[in-house]
């Protein structure tokens, strides 16, 4: 009866019990870890398309379509596998021209149901070239 106490009580086999426990939980620790780095990363991305499609949309002779050109570039230079399904939005009036790029953040985690989003907006004024007086040439 002594030795059948003396092995319930031992510590034999709860090294392997606690490494199954343990080791699953760190590895999803450590993919979260990453999967929210790229979120971060292609809110980067998102961000840099759309100030570059800004710079090309608010110059003088610029569009809308020259924004989401340089848009769609930016984005396949950059982030072409990190932020999937982008939309690029470019709104240009005479005073104001707005660029939002969105986009779902690309997953790490085989998790069913968990959908990230990256979006960037960048807004300036529409240049117009004038003389001293306010009149346009």
């Amino acid at each position: 009866m002594t030795v059948l106490l003396r092995r319930l009580r031992s510590d034999r086999g709860a090294a392997s019990t606690q490494l199954v426990l343990v080791v699953p939980a760190l590895l999803l620790m450590a993919l979260l870890v990453v999967q929210f780095a790229l979120v971060w990363h292609a809110r980067h991305i998102a961000q840099f398309a759309a100030r570059r499609a800004l710079a090309a949309a608010r110059v003088e002779d610029g569009t809308a379509a020259d924004g989401r050109t340089q848009a769609r570039n930016s984005l396949a230079a950059l982030g072409g596998r990190v932020l999937t399904a982008p939309s690029i939005a470019v709104e240009r009036t005479a005073a104001q021209t707005t660029v939002r790029v969105n986009g779902t953040v690309i997953r790490v985690l085989p998790v069913p149901g968990l959908v990230l989003h990256a979006s960037g907006t960048a807004s300036g004024p529409t240049e117009k070239i004038t003389t001293p007086g306010g009149e346009r040439p």
